[in-house]
């Protein structure tokens, strides 16, 4: 019986479908982002749907629903095991993406090796490299002065194959307990008339490879290309139905690389892993902030801050630089931290510490490579400023978090006291915070008062007096705690 196909017009950036044709999505308001897709008119087996249910296709009461524990599977990385929530788990589907370069496939290889020898056979499915590519790198990264003792698992194999009937056909005959398709855009499904990489054909793809994992309780990783503005190519319902989604990103001309969780089912968003890039392979950066951290501040425009990622707080150096125009309109250019933020800061500074940067140019830059989202950052990124223009810096080694207002006051941030703990680590002399911050810090006990006003002075319990940390109300307040 011949198959029948129906044709659905789909968007790319958000997935919603039309009967025909239109030149703009009325749901997302992209602009020619809808292309054709043949769907196949066949239904799942019986058998298959009842594997991923296990309710015989009737619905039953979520109450008396079993649940089960299941082991996570450590990848033998302990950064990539944080970001994932602890370790892989079975008949997880996890979607990794990164420029080209940034290492990726080195990472997975790694990861592949230490499975494929701790926990049995893993199918490394190569569109990409040959045989022989893929060999060369395994060598390099998994066989280094650093792991000689180990070398390459009899457990691993490669299989260069872009047909997905062909792949599922062999892993369910070998049946690995972990899979890795690099990368997704060049395979290709005979039951979808489209070239490989298309739009049709990506979403045919991820669905058997879905199905493959749900049903065989196998993990699967993917690797995915990013477009040219760092997003990840292909259709945004990928993303939706994948159970992870990793970004690693980084400089090119720095070996340092932090990888990121946008989606995570079995875990938090927030962890992230920090590896460095060498002729080795990737190495595990245990202390994120000593790398990212170089001078020993006091520097003109330069303040030190932090954010807590996930579990662990990250330090890193933010640097200003204010010179006057020359002609033209003032420049505004920020390098690791949102330009509309930075243009809000530079406001506030402005209306509120009487400075008038309108005819000055300002350059922003997070050292080392570092992107953050978090407006902890704010008052760092203020006191730099203040301190290229008026050219006068801290005598002291002075870590600066808070959250700037419109109105000039700093507001609180989350996991302030694990910072101030941090900071009594790493030798540094004194931190200021939000108000609220110290208040909320001395009551919990994490700090003892020692003075008492509008600026709240406390030292950490337990730290011997040698940290000052001071609560500043509002900028103003921050910039002569900063200066004394």
């Amino acid at each position: 019986m011949a198959k029948k196909h129906k044709t659905v017009y789909i968007c790319n950036e958000c997935g919603n479908e039309y009967l025909s044709w239109q030149g703009q999505c009325s749901y997302c308001g992209a602009w020619n982002t809808i292309v054709e897709h043949k769907i196949s008119d066949l239904k799942e087996p019986e058998a298959d749907s009842r594997r991923r249910t296990g309710t015989e296709g009737r619905p039953v009461r979520l109450g008396s629903v079993g649940t089960s524990d299941h082991s996570r599977m450590s990848s033998g990385i302990g950064e990539l095991d944080r970001v994932l929530g602890g370790g892989i788990v079975a008949g997880s589907l996890v979607l990794i993406s990164g420029e080209p370069g940034i290492g990726k496939s080195t990472m997975i290889a790694q990861a592949a090796n230490n499975i494929a020898g701790n926990h049995g056979m893993v199918m490394y499915v190569s569109g990409e490299e040959s045989e022989e590519q893929v060999k060369l790198r395994a060598d390099r990264v998994c066989t280094g002065s650093a792991k000689e003792a180990a070398g390459l698992s009899d457990n691993l194999y490669i299989y260069p194959e872009t047909n997905m009937e062909n792949i599922l056909a062999v892993c369910e005959e070998m049946k690995p307990c972990f899979v890795i398709i690099d990368s997704i855009q060049t395979m290709y499904s005979a039951e979808v008339d489209s070239a490989a990489g298309s739009v049709a054909q990506i979403r045919a793809c991820s669905n058997l490879l879905i199905r493959y994992a749900k049903t065989s309780n196998v993990p699967v990783f993917i690797v995915a290309h990013v477009t040219k503005s760092g997003e990840l190519a292909g259709p945004k319902t990928i993303e939706h139905m994948v159970d992870c989604v990793l970004s690693f990103s980084g400089e090119r001309d720095r070996d340092l690389r932090i990888l990121r969780s946008f989606k995570n089912r079995f875990g938090t968003t927030d962890e992230i892993g920090a590896f460095r890039m060498t002729s080795e392979g990737m190495m595990e950066v245990s202390d994120i902030s000593g790398t990212l951290i170089e001078s020993s501040a006091g520097e003109e425009g330069s303040v030190i801050s932090a954010v807590y990622e996930g579990s662990r707080p990250v330090f890193f150096e933010i640097q200003a630089l204010v010179t006057p125009a020359n002609v033209g309109f003032a420049r505004r250019t920020a390098v690791g931290i949102s330009h509309n933020r930075v243009n809000m800061i530079l406001a506030v500074l402005e209306k509120k510490a009487g400075i008038n940067l309108l005819n000055h140019d300002v350059y922003v830059n997070v050292v080392g490579g570092m992107n953050t989202g978090s407006t902890a950052t704010d008052l760092a990124v203020a006191l730099a400023i203040y301190s290229s223009f008026t050219g006068k810096t801290a005598s002291k080694r002075i870590v600066a978090v808070g959250e700037v207002g419109l109105t000039g006051h700093l507001r609180s941030i989350p996991n302030a006291d694990k910072i101030v703990q941090e900071a009594v680590r790493l030798g540094y002399e004194a931190v200021i915070l939000p108000e609220r911050n110290a208040r909320h810090a001395a009551e919990a006990g994490k700090v003892s008062i020692s003075d008492s006003g509008r600026a709240v002075t406390v030292t950490p319990a337990g730290s011997g007096g040698g940290i000052r940390v001071t609560g500043a109300a509002n900028i103003t307040d921050a910039i002569r705690t900063y200066l004394s």
